[in-house]
């Protein structure tokens, strides 16, 4: 059925004829009655939801399932015919799933503060707004607050792929028995945030010593008069940049929204391909997917050619390993962890086969995750 074209309008659209304007109000009506199907649509999916949510309750199942949630995410996108971007879809489904999990409980998720910074930018982009973000001060109280059941999974950086593996990451796994259920790739977008309306008022430029190395030759180009000052995050340089004259702070987009600063500068990073990768903590572990990484730790011997033995167990088996890094093991001098990321599940072959062989030779080994691979060309 044809809808019916509002003939009381009470603007008029201009420089357009009239066969236009009611064309573009037809267009308006259709919007406005799909509109109204999406928001039914939504809230009977969340009805099921919550009917999900009493079922799991009953049975003592885990609240929230990493990889149920990738899978869909997945099979949409695979479905998707545009004109929506895939990242759009992503972002739309997103936040739909995380309102539909918040009628059962919002998942409170941990991540390294304060609010605004990267970490809690990778976190919304991961979970969706619709869930209850706890920001800690260090990357060691997140892992405590998922072990203690504080909150359900906390967020993590754990490499850049500039500057590499975040070792105090890799440190807390030595001793922490969390699991690794998901991983998050998000992009590194510094702004220049001031009140000021040009970049030759700026003489102080504030931020986190690591987003100031990001910047440094565009800061250096631009603006070589201002002074660079190391604060403890962007989120504090934020604040500073709102409180005085002649201020600039460096930062990404959601720091310049969660203080109401204006953006002088946008895209200021030396490296536009700069990229974080965040691990999601958790204490359950995930099933197969079919598009999955596993991360794993284990000791080699000390002994000449213990790592190329061990690494032959994933090589000779066709299995891509995407990194490596060790780090010294802490409780013996001059010994080491070596971390390592492949592709495939521990649950299926041929990876299953290779850390049967790799336990049966190296003094420790111990799995992290399998989890659903996250995608870097979705990265926000």
């Amino acid at each position: 059925m044809q809808p019916q074209v509002a003939s009381q309008e009470l603007y008029v659209l201009h420089g357009v004829s009239s066969v236009q304007e009611q064309e573009i109000l037809q267009q308006r009506e259709y919007i406005d009655q799909i509109d109204r199907q999406i928001m039914d649509l939504v809230n009977q999916r969340a009805l099921h939801a919550l009917a999900i949510g009493r079922c799991k309750q009953a049975g003592g199942l885990p609240e929230f399932n990493p990889g149920r949630e990738s899978e869909l995410m997945r099979r949409l996108l695979e479905l998707n015919r545009g004109p929506i971007s895939d990242l759009g879809l992503k972002q739309i489904f997103g936040e739909i799933v995380s309102a539909c999990r918040a009628v059962q409980r919002p998942l409170r998720v941990a991540f390294l503060g304060p609010e605004a910074t990267f970490s809690h930018q990778a976190a919304l982009s991961h979970f969706g707004s619709s869930c209850d973000f706890a920001p800690l001060a260090t990357i060691v109280d997140v892992f405590e607050e998922v072990s203690r059941g504080h909150a359900q999974v906390g967020v993590v950086p754990v490499e850049n792929s500039s500057e590499g593996g975040v070792s105090v990451t890799l440190d807390q796994f030595l001793q922490s028995d969390l699991q690794v259920c998901g991983e998050i790739y998000s992009r590194v977008r510094q702004m220049l945030i001031s009140r000021e309306d040009a970049p030759e008022k700026v003489r102080t430029v504030y931020s986190h010593p690591q987003a100031l190395n990001q910047c440094r030759a565009w800061l250096r180009r631009n603006l070589p008069q201002a002074a660079l000052v190391e604060t403890s995050s962007t989120a504090a340089a934020a604040k500073l940049a709102g409180q005085e004259d002649g201020v600039a702070a460096v930062g990404g987009e959601l720091t310049a929204r969660h203080y109401g600063q204006p953006i002088l500068a946008a895209d200021i990073q030396d490296n536009p391909h700069n990229m974080t990768r965040f691990f999601v903590l958790g204490r359950q572990g995930c099933p197969p997917t079919g598009e999955d990484k596993t991360s794993i730790l284990y000791l080699a011997a000390h002994q000449p050619g213990s790592l190329y033995k061990s690494l032959a167990h994933f090589a000779e088996r066709g299995i891509n390993m995407t990194r490596i890094e060790s780090r010294p093991a802490k409780d013996r001098a001059w010994e080491y962890a070596f971390f390592l990321d492949c592709q495939g599940h521990m649950d299926e072959e041929p990876l299953r086969s290779a850390l049967a062989a790799l336990t049966a030779e190296v003094p420790r080994v111990r799995v992290l995750g399998s989890y659903p691979a996250g995608d870097p060309g979705l990265a926000v």
